[in-house]
């Protein structure tokens, strides 16, 4: 707790910033992201997703807004914040507020306890899915988001690997796997994105352990007729839960190496191989917004199904992020 004149200072400096006091006049990369997002993020959908999950209270304090927690909720995910330090931002930044339509309240911000809360309650009602759907609607509306070819892949997730902790042990729905030479533990995100946008619209969280081409079929939505993938996925097209579009599969690297490029053939077959990987390139943009941009390189709950929530979250804001300038440019 604060101290009594510490509490009283701090209130004064948020009510001179709340009346228009704040004299900073530099647009931060921070609030020039927040501007961004507050002009493409569905508010008013994802509102009524949530709504219905929402309990009603009749005592007590009245409840925060549900977009309110909404936008709390997504700048964790944005900045990579811990419910305690997603409490102490509200407190510490005026710009924070502001996004989450705090800024005229000085006395009752959300805890970390209300913070941790709604994200259960998300995750309760396994909503993060139906805010990625939400998000590919209003994406194929304004015709960003095509259905005619998928690319498909995965990517390693590191989970702590220490047993200093409160059940002496590691994660135990996470597992180790071995990539190249080096070791990894954790989980994998596997997702298949629009092949010709980039987009994500499907994503299935596993332990590390588990092969790339037996969530290749889960990948796919259905309307597809053609699908892309790496040297990691050959022999897919035998799978019965993957027929239905045509695969490109890359071929083996080593293979590859070995085509003779003074043979008219063998300038044909690489570049083939050049125009397959062209079209699987996109869907490492998504992986980039998600570990670069939004810093998302461990994960931060135990369980593969709190954090299967959190990356499908992260990934619904990733296809906001990369067509912002193309919604914000529609919309004007």
């Amino acid at each position: 707790m604060l101290p009594e004149a510490a509490r009283a200072e701090k209130i004064e400096a948020m009510k001179q910033i709340s009346l228009g006091l704040n004299l900073s006049t530099k647009k931060t990369r921070k609030r020039e992201f927040l501007e961004q997002m507050e002009k493409v993020v569905p508010w008013a959908v994802l509102v009524e997703i949530v709504a219905p999950h929402c309990p009603k209270s009749k005592t007590g304090r009245p409840p925060f807004p549900i977009e309110t927690m909404l936008r709390v909720h997504y700048m964790q995910q944005w900045f990579g914040l811990s419910d305690p330090a997603m409490e102490e931002a509200l407190h510490d930044m005026p710009l924070l507020r502001e996004f989450a339509k705090l800024d005229g309240v000085l006395d009752r911000l959300p805890d970390e306890t209300t913070i941790l809360r709604f994200r259960h309650l998300l995750e309760k009602h396994d909503l993060a899915p139906d805010m990625l759907r939400v998000v590919n609607d209003l994406l194929q509306h304004k015709g960003l988001l095509l259905k005619t070819g998928t690319a498909v892949d995965a990517t390693l997730i590191s989970a702590p690997s220490s047993t200093k902790n409160k059940s002496g042990e590691r994660d135990p729905e996470m597992h180790q796997t071995k990539k190249g030479n080096q070791w990894y533990f954790g989980m994998k995100a596997h997702i298949g994105v629009d092949a010709e946008s980039g987009f994500v619209h499907t994503v299935v969280g596993t332990a590390a352990n588990v092969s790339d081409i037996t969530q290749a079929g889960a990948l796919l939505h259905g309307e597809e007729t053609a699908a892309f993938a790496d040297a990691g996925y050959q022999g897919v097209h035998k799978r019965p839960e993957a027929e239905g579009p045509k695969w490109y599969v890359a071929m083996r690297p080593g293979k590859r190496r070995q085509l003779d490029l003074k043979r008219k053939s063998g300038r044909l077959l690489n570049e083939v191989e050049r125009l397959k990987a062209s079209v699987r390139a996109k869907v490492e943009h998504p992986f980039r917004v998600l570990k670069q941009q939004f810093g998302f390189t461990k994960v931060r709950y135990r369980g593969l199904k709190k954090n299967t929530a959190q990356i499908v979250t992260l990934f619904a804001l990733s296809n906001l992020w990369m067509a912002r300038r193309q919604l914000t440019e529609a919309s004007a």
